[in-house]
């Protein structure tokens, strides 16, 4: 059953938890600050130095899910069905977060929707293309 798992919504529960804990949680408008807040950086060997952020890091993670995820919806099987469909209820509270609570109107949740997006359309794209070639037409049959 836990195939069926869509694993975006790591990311995007990581996300909720993030937003959640801000004050004013929901309503917050600091969502932008806190995921543009520096954790750390690195010195390049150009010597420029990289700083890395929250939202930087939460993105690499989801762009690392959503490899597996496409791998994931290669797959034929049954249980590929409950994924795309658990995928699109996810791509759904996705926008509706997007579009009505404040704290999600970041660019940052804005590309893990996006990506959400990309794993629905992928799964339903991957499903039909195998689906044509499990049936077989054939112009001479008749």
């Amino acid at each position: 059953m836990f195939a069926a798992f869509p694993l975006l919504a790591l990311p995007v529960l990581v996300y909720n938890l993030i937003a959640l804990t801000l004050t004013g949680g929901l309503k917050s408008h600091d969502a932008n600050a806190r995921m543009t807040e520096q954790l750390f950086s690195l010195r390049m060997t150009s010597q420029v130095e990289w700083s890395v952020t929250l939202g930087d890091l939460l993105l690499a993670a989801s762009l690392v899910v959503l490899f597996i995820e496409l791998l994931k919806s290669t797959t034929s099987r049954r249980i590929a069905i409950i994924n795309h469909s658990l995928s699109m209820i996810l791509f759904i509270i996705c926008l509706v977060e997007f579009l009505l609570a404040p704290a999600f109107a970041t660019s940052t949740f804005f590309l893990l929707t996006i990506m959400v997006l990309l794993d629905v359309l992928a799964g339903f794209i991957v499903t039909i293309v195998s689906a044509r070639r499990d049936v077989d037409f054939h112009p001479d049959a008749g």
